[in-house]
C-alpha cells in the first residue's frame, strides 16, 4: 500500500492518506510511530480519521519505508507473531503512559 503523509496544521494531529488496492484514498490519523532496533524497522499505528470519541476505534499497525523525499512511502503488513507481540507491548506502554 502506498501512503502520503499529510500534516494538519490546525490541530496537533498528523494524518496520512492511504491508497488501497482499488486506488481509493482513505484518510487516517496517526496515533504514533516508533522504531524497533530488534526488527530494524519503523512502525506506524493508525486509525480512520473523523471518528467520534465515543466510537470504538480499530487500530491498524504497519511497518513503513519512507521515500527519500519524505513525502511518500510504502506501508507493509506485519509479518510475524514476534512483531505483533512487540507492537502490542509498545501500544500497552503508550496507553499506560497516556493514562498518567
Amino acid at each position: 500500500m502506498e501512503y502520503q503523509p499529510q500534516l494538519d496544521h490546525n490541530h496537533d494531529h498528523e494524518y496520512i492518506t492511504v491508497v488501497d488496492e482499488e486506488g481509493n484514498e482513505v484518510l487516517y490519523e496517526i496515533l504514533f510511530t516508533f522504531e524497533s532496533p530488534d526488527f530494524n524497522k519503523s512502525y506506524v499505528l493508525i486509525y480512520p480519521a473523523g471518528l467520534a470519541e465515543e466510537e470504538d476505534i480499530e487500530l491498524q499497525a504497519y511497518s513503513y519505508v519512507e521515500a527519500d523525499d519524505g513525502t511518500t512511502g510504502a506501508l507493509q503488513a506485519i509479518e510475524t507473531e514476534e512483531e505483533w507481540d512487540m507492537i502490542d507491548e509498545v501500544l500497552n506502554t503508550f496507553l499506560a503512559d497516556d493514562d498518567e
